[in-house]
């Protein structure tokens, strides 16, 4: 059980590298140029916004690892129960 939680978390974290790596990439090419955009990027509120993003994200994970753990040990004691 924690072999995947583990596994997956690094996946998502490989995959949110990528991400900022691909970010880094495209920062020179302004191709995202409407008021909203423009607002955020020049307070600097974009980056606010991915961090509030990435707590609800890991939240949202730690929710569901929580939520199988307590589904397995039900599971394991309704075998106990039933043998």
């Amino acid at each position: 059980m924690i072999n995947k939680a583990f596994s997956f978390c690094c996946t998502c974290l490989l995959l949110l590298v990528s991400l900022f790596a691909n970010a880094q990439e495209n920062q020179n090419q302004n191709t995202e140029t409407g008021p909203v955009n423009e607002f955020f990027r020049s307070n600097g509120k974009i980056y606010v916004i991915v961090g509030v993003l990435l707590i609800i994200f890991i939240g949202i994970v730690i929710f569901l690892i929580a939520l199988d753990r307590k589904i397995s040990r039900l599971e394991q004691r309704d075998n106990l129960h039933s043998k």
